[in-house]
């Protein structure tokens, strides 16, 4: 096998996109455009990736990190220009590089595989990734010769009509004898009406040289889609939450209504466990087995355990146990952490709090800033006061506790082990274990009041 490198194109700004945020860091299933390709070429058995950069440079940089060399296209003068930029890494190397656009985020490691063993195979010097379509309209033609041997690429504005019947079209994806492609871009010319140097020029070089060019043929064309506008990456958003999807239910997750659940390609999702219309999952969320996950929730970088039960919820940025119950309508805002066989019920919110095993907050509840021990019984309406105004402030209810309805406990505060809290109390005092606290008025009934103040008509 030859020594294997890749050039990553990321360096256009993507005026058609309308955006401040460069073109390939717009995000395709949670995850940045360019990323995806990256991802895809470092399953494969490469030395070296070079991305070029020019547009969003330092933002390109810093969403890649050390997954990728880089090298700086200053101005944008075609796809040959941009490739030539990577000279000083690779140029005396021996071996086969591939060229990918970084707007491509649905091309696949196993067709890129494939591509480099059709190239080898034939001992080309150059071989396109092709596709045929339906409607070729705009694209490059694929002219053979009788061999199979690619003879030319025919751009459609100049193809006769006999050409533009040809469905097989340029994808924009190549492999190249690495030395063969950096010696032929010396002579790619800019004589065109845009003044830039194209990479397909370096085809009909080779094909002057008497070299050997030929083409893979991909069977699924979605696979290079280029993004190039809002309405390219709201395809690209569809094709690969439809292959997310697949995925998840082929090794054994329900998905009920995969048209209208929307998961990133991140998220790792156990057996057995059913989602629900509706459902958003986001980053890098892990889901155990036998899970119920929604209908209409929300999940984002969250770890849940085994059996746990999610319904019509929103959870961020947080630890969910095994065999818990949340929702219908709770609010698991981040840094929570939640232990087994919790309850969480509706419209209760959790914010930076551990929650110990087998406790519960049925309903009504806030719940921030605190520590929640094991078997402790939060009720209805109840209320950690965590914030004067300027501080945060921790609420400890240690094991076991009882907290009445409607409670407020201003922190900083502890409730003591198996204490109680009476109904309606505002605590500001720590409470000792096995207590029973009290912090209400005395009640008092003001007789005949009404009449008196002659309050009903």
């Amino acid at each position: 096998m030859h020594n294997r490198y890749a050039v990553i194109l990321a360096a256009g700004q993507g005026t058609r996109m309308k955006s401040k945020l460069y073109k390939v860091l717009h995000p395709v299933c949670g995850k940045p455009m360019v990323q995806h390709v990256v991802d895809q070429v470092r399953k494969l058995n490469i030395q070296e990736v070079v991305t070029i950069i020019g547009h969003g440079a330092e933002l390109v940089q810093a969403q890649l990190g050390d997954g990728s060399l880089y090298a700086l296209q200053e101005q944008q003068l075609g796809t040959a220009h941009a490739v030539r930029q990577a000279g000083s890494m690779l140029e005396e190397k021996e071996g086969v590089t591939i060229v990918v656009c970084g707007d491509t985020p649905l091309i696949k490691a196993e067709t890129m595989e494939s591509l480099f063993k059709h190239h080898e195979e034939f001992a080309a010097k150059a071989t396109i990734l092709t596709a045929r379509i339906a409607d070729p309209t705009g694209y490059g033609r694929i002219i053979r010769n009788e061999g199979g041997l690619v003879e030319k690429i025919v751009e459609h504005k100049d193809a006769s009509e006999a050409e533009r019947e040809i469905n097989e079209i340029n994808t924009g994806t190549y492999c190249f004898d690495n030395r063969a492609l950096f010696e032929a871009l010396r002579n790619v010319s800019n004589d065109n009406v845009q003044g830039e140097y194209y990479l397909p020029d370096v085809i009909e070089i080779l094909k002057k040289q008497g070299e050997i060019v030929t083409a893979f043929q991909t069977t699924e064309f979605t696979e290079t889609l280029g993004v190039n506008d809002r309405v390219a990456l709201a395809e690209a958003e569809r094709l690969m939450r439809i292959r997310t999807n697949e995925l998840h239910m082929r090794n054994g997750v329900t998905i009920v209504d995969p048209q209208n659940t929307y998961i990133d390609t991140e998220v790792e999702i156990g057996q057995d466990t059913v989602i629900y219309p509706g459902t958003i999952i986001k980053g890098k969320t892990t889901i155990g087995e036998e899970c119920q996950i929604g209908p209409n929730t929300e999940i984002e970088e969250c770890e849940i355990g085994n059996k746990t039960v999610v319904r019509q919820s929103a959870a961020y940025k947080s630890s969910i146990g095994a065999h818990v119950n949340i929702g219908p309508f709770a609010h698991i805002r981040p840094e929570s952490k939640i232990s087994n066989e919790v309850k969480i019920g509706n419209f209760v919110e959790i914010k930076k709090a551990v929650f110990g095993t087998g406790s519960k907050a049925s309903h009504l509840s806030y719940i921030g800033d605190a520590e929640v021990g094991s078997d402790v019984n939060i009720g209805c309406g109840s209320i950690t006061v965590n914030y004067d105004g300027k501080n945060k402030f921790l609420t400890k209810i240690e094991d076991g506790v009882f907290i009445g309805c409607n409670s407020n406990l201003v922190a900083p505060v502890t409730i003591g082990k198996g204490a109680y809290v009476a109904a309606g109390s505002t605590i500001t005092k720590d409470v000792p274990g096995d207590a029973l606290s009290i912090a209400r008025a005395k009640q008092v009934n003001k007789e005949n009041y009404v009449q008196k103040f002659n309050l009903k008509k």
